[in-house]
């Protein structure tokens, strides 16, 4: 079983009406306005729980989908393009008229923030610009498109692990192109959506869930337990990389985020020592296979606080348990072999297979002349 974060849920926003804040010279131009605010109140309602519409006009307006997270990625395929169009109408404007943007109060509140709540509700947190709305977006996209890799994941692994690597691309994108241009103006009070680290760290969390499901087919065909072993502590080793970049903003991010990271990376490691005990097991090698068991059981002592998470690894402990008791008594009767220090011990490998899969914005062109 793979460790699930749930904790991305909650994002809110407050409502921009794009024709309240800049004026127009021509009608067509009003109305570009009007779809640019229409497709981002259909995401407002989403994230903020405030649509009544039923199930079923939710279908027929996406056009026959069932799923949730498919009508949200839908909506946010469909903002995107005139959000990227915006953005550079906006640049090709005058400064005095560029400084409209102030009056748009862009907020959005955050999942990762360990100050996140204020008075009983969600903690806003306003920064008039267009790159950070699309910032925002763009994460929020990048979460959507993991929740539909989850929901998809016990019909077709393969697509799974896709849409992962796809949501990579995303927060690859976001942390390379849009957040640095960010940075410069952003409070020290901000989301930690906004910070290129956070981004980073988020590139490395896809692409382990989507090694974890690589995995996950590899074993149902027939890998051999030292290759398997390699491809666990690759996992672990982009889940460390993602704790590491995380390092510089410790207050700033969700301890529950944090643990989820570390619990995660540290699952990998255990199955990792397993597969790899069991491959020196095959060769004959029981007293290795031993001192790699005792090494994982001493790594799986501190159990997660999340019961969901607890369970899984107690799950994994006690195969490791019970593989660690039959050695034992396999080598007491059989084979007898000394059982090798720590520093004796194989060093675990680690090996990624999967890739981000490149981000490319769309942008539908709509020509706005904004009156002076």
């Amino acid at each position: 079983m793979m460790l699930q974060y749930n904790g991305f849920s909650g994002l809110k926003t407050k409502r921009i009406v794009f024709e309240d804040v800049f004026s127009v010279l021509d009608s067509a131009s009003l109305e570009h306005l009007k779809e640019l605010t229409a497709r981002r109140r259909v995401i407002e309602e989403s994230v903020n729980a405030t649509s009544f519409i039923t199930e079923a006009t939710a279908r027929e307006m996406s056009g026959g989908l069932t799923s949730r997270s498919q009508q949200n990625i839908q909506k946010l395929e469909q903002y995107l393009p005139l959000l990227e169009n915006f953005i550079v109408q906006v640049n090709s404007i005058s400064r005095n008229k560029k400084l409209l943007i102030l009056e748009l109060r862009i907020q959005w509140s955050s999942t990762l923030s360990s100050m996140k709540f204020r008075f009983g509700g969600p903690k806003f947190f306003q920064i008039n610009s267009l790159k950070y709305e699309l910032g925002m977006v763009l994460f929020l996209y990048g979460l959507t498109i993991r929740e539909r890799a989850f929901e998809v994941f016990s019909e077709d692994m393969q697509q799974s692990a896709s849409l992962l690597r796809k949501a990579a691309g995303i927060y690859n994108y976001l942390s390379a192109e849009v957040l640095p241009l960010l940075q410069s103006i952003l409070p020290p009070e901000k989301p930690p959506e906004t910070t290129t680290n956070v981004s980073s760290a988020m590139i490395n969390i896809c692409l382990a869930e989507a090694q974890a499901i690589a995995i996950r087919i590899a074993e149902k065909q027939g890998l051999s337990n030292g290759a398997l072993a390699k491809l666990h502590y690759g996992v672990t080793q982009l889940l460390d990389e993602a704790s590491s970049v995380l390092q510089s903003e410790p207050k700033d991010v969700s301890r529950k985020f944090l643990e989820f990271i570390y619990t995660c990376s540290t699952l990998h490691e255990l199955k990792s020592y397993r597969h790899l005990a069991e491959s020196y097991k095959q060769s004959e090698q029981m007293g290795v296979a031993i001192g790699l068991l005792n090494c994982a059981l001493s790594k799986a002592k501190n159990l997660p606080g999340e019961q969901s998470w607890r369970d899984i690894f107690k799950s994994e402990a006690y195969k490791i348990s019970d593989m660690l008791k039959k050695c034992n008594d396999e080598n007491a009767f059989v084979w007898q072999q000394k059982i090798p220090v720590d520093y004796e011990l194989p060093s675990l490998e680690g090996r990624t297979v999967v890739t981000t899969t490149p981000y490319e914005p769309q942008r539908w062109e709509r020509e706005i002349a904004f009156s002076s």
